[in-house]
């Protein structure tokens, strides 16, 4: 239903060659992977935490992992010549690459990154003035949250060891604990995209942009690395960012300015004051990224980044700017949000309708990786589980209903997004279902259990820049295209998850215990801000129990301008405005990427219309190198960087 009515660019699948032999979850793939998920996951925290530079998982593809693929994939051509026993298969350098996603989702910045300062930080902060030992502490079981003073004074001013056993015997049980939460809870998107990826990669066709250039990267029909015109756009990025990244030791260099800097220093007078931070940069990757999209999201999500403009504008014209908040972008960008969540279920209709049918007689299934009616068993204990586990805090039973309810829509949406059109980014910063409960209900009608599991839910609903549930689907799109689906990758997929979060705990803490999260870390001290956003708020909550900021109305004008342009979409041929681009365009991340839109937009409308989809093919891999460029160059100063106790160069954001 999103994609009806849309000048969607075709895309070119390229299969990957494989043979009934050639797996993609083979057994030393997995355990290749899962061996490097741990230095991956340090790498990860020691850039977006402690050196606080680069931020890989803020963008929807993470230049960590295009950097070990290709560094992979150049050592499998080496093997192939040398040790062919040893050549690893497409499939299996799809499944590593997968594997690195998901674990880079779940370890980085809008997952634990956040939820692990927050289990800490209420006990730090405690203090006589703000009695939060008295109000708030309580409220939390022991088993959620860390209560050891001294342990989380060590965790704060660091210069010790994550090893010392009062440390990590605190810390055992909430980890434990949030981990089996977290692998429930990736069970349950893996078990919903099960269901749907039939309809969406075979019905329905959807592009997933996002996945062709790590399908290009391992393709052995059509080599991209024996193409020019990617070795072009791999130098050039790669040129760009190696000079800049001298400059850091050479000042005297000139810059060629590519990141973003913000326009607007001054420059307007009211009412154009209002249009506020303007960033524009012209970033390489996210230019080559752009030009993988289809058109009409291009085009709408510069057009939507200045709606959102022209309302403030607007708004400060009319004196309309005094309402605290006002036009309220955060609920119309969530209303957009759940239009599409609810566009995409009215459009599988006929799906849902054929997967009961499969589940009550066991036929139309066979070739799935796993039968609907396991699917279907999984997700129902999946569910459960998570039920159980906001119930033994004490959470309310509709609190938790609704909570999931709304979770699950969001993660819907933007999964749907992302196999439909590939959006470079998509924040929703402070608007999930953590933040709207609260507001919408006002804290005085919710047990303080329900605002303490809000709290600590904040962890993994602050934004949803990394969500794993897309990387998962197109995980299985890129398993059905190289013909390597099977249960296997499933378990593998599943495996990352749960181990990956054991992971990613372990990188934050081993890290923090080191330098220390409030003592040694780079501004803007980002630890600290995520743990204080979530006990500072629920303080408010306590304090003002009948104070509710979020206006439903704005939801509801969000939803239905959403759903007025998907039905538009539909309707009219060529419609151009689409709404993921007016969901995703309120977001910080496409205020940095707007430019970089526009400009591949400007690129790739006149290919189009003049050279058609054979001109579109033959320039890709100029688009693709630009990527490439970047995430190699980027990674490779970040890793220099980090060795030798170097400033960093991070090519994105600023």
């Amino acid at each position: 239903m999103l994609n009806g009515g849309g000048n969607q660019t075709p895309v070119h699948e390229t299969p990957i060659q494989a043979t009934p032999t050639q797996k993609g979850a083979t057994l030393r793939i997995v355990l290749f992977a899962l061996l490097v998920m741990p230095l991956n996951a340090l790498w990860l925290v020691s850039l977006e935490i402690v050196r606080y530079a680069g931020q890989p998982t803020t963008i929807s593809i993470f230049y960590n992992a295009v950097f070990m693929l290709v560094l992979l994939s150049l050592l499998n051509r080496f093997l192939a010549q040398t040790f062919p026993r040893w050549k690893l298969s497409p499939g299996e350098l799809i499944t590593f690459y997968v594997m690195m996603n998901l674990s880079s989702a779940i370890a980085g910045h809008d997952m634990l990154e956040v939820l692990t300062p927050t289990l800490a930080h209420g006990t730090q902060f405690a203090t006589e003035a703000n009695r939060w030992q008295e109000t708030l502490l309580p409220v939390f079981p022991d088993w959620l949250i860390v209560k050891d003073k001294e342990v989380t004074q060590a965790f704060y001013s660091g210069a010790t060891s994550l090893y010392v056993p009062r440390y990590w015997q605190a810390w055992l049980t909430p980890v434990l604990m949030w981990s089996l939460f977290i692998t429930a809870l990736t069970g349950g998107m893996l078990m919903i995209n099960l269901l749907l990826r039939k309809q969406w990669t075979q019905s329905e066709r959807l592009s997933y942009p996002l996945i062709q250039l790590p399908m290009e990267i391992v393709s052995e029909r059509n080599p991209l690395f024996k193409q020019r015109l990617f070795w072009m756009g791999v130098g050039l990025a790669a040129s760009i960012d190696c000079w800049n990244g001298m400059r850091l030791f050479i000042p005297a260099l000139p810059e060629i300015s590519v990141k973003a800097v913000d326009y607007n220093q001054g420059r307007f007078t009211s009412p154009w004051n209002a249009i506020g931070w303007l960033p524009i940069g012209f970033f390489p990757f996210a230019i080559g990224l752009g030009y993988l999209l289809p058109l009409d999201l291009l085009f709408s999500c510069w057009f939507f980044f200045w709606f959102w403009k022209m309302q403030a504008v607007v708004s400060e014209w009319m004196g309309w700017s005094a309402i605290p908040r006002f036009p309220y972008v955060n609920e119309q960008a969530f209303g957009g949000y759940m239009a599409i969540a609810l566009l995409t279920l009215l459009s599988g209709r006929a799906m849902w309708a054929r997967v009961w049918q499969s589940i009550k007689t066991r036929q139309g299934d066979e070739e799935e990786p796993l039968r609907y009616r396991t699917v279907a068993l999984i997700l129902a204990v999946c569910l459960l589980f998570l039920g159980g586990f906001c119930y033994a805090a004490g959470m309310t039973t509709w609190v938790i209903a609704v909570f999931f309810l709304i979770y699950f829509a969001l993660s819907l949406a933007i999964t749907r997004m992302r196999a439909e059109l590939g959006p470079p980014a998509h924040d929703l910063h402070f608007s999930g279902p953590d933040h709207l409960i609260p507001h919408i209900a006002t804290p005085g009608k919710l047990a303080k259990e329900d605002l303490a599991m809000m709290t600590c839910f904040f962890g993994f609903n602050r934004a949803y820049r990394a969500h794993p549930m897309p990387f998962q689907l197109e995980g299985l799109k890129m398993a059905e295209r190289g013909r390597f689906t099977s249960s296997g990758f499933v378990w593998a997929i599943w495996l990352t998850c749960g181990l990956g979060a054991i992971v990613g705990f372990w990188a934050n803490l081993h890290l923090m215990y080191q330098v220390g999260a409030a003592s040694s870390v780079a501004p803007p001290v980002v630890p600290q801000i995520f743990g204080g956003e979530a006990w500072n708020r629920m303080d408010g909550w306590v304090k003002n129990p009948t104070t509710g900021d979020v206006k439903p109305a704005a939801i509801g004008f969000g939803f239905a301008f959403a759903m007025a342009l998907g039905l538009l979409r539909q309707k009219l041929l060529g419609f151009p405005f689409h709404p993921v681009g007016y969901a995703v365009s309120s977001s910080w991340s496409l205020s940095v990427l707007w430019m970089p839109l526009l400009v591949a937009w400007l690129i790739k409308a006149p290919i189009l219309r003049f050279g058609g989809l054979a001109l579109y093919r033959r320039m890709m891999p100029l688009f693709l190198g630009l990527i490439v460029g970047e995430c190699v160059v980027g990674g490779a100063w970040s890793l220099i960087g980090l060795f030798f106790g170097l400033p960093i160069y991070g090519f994105y954001p600023y």
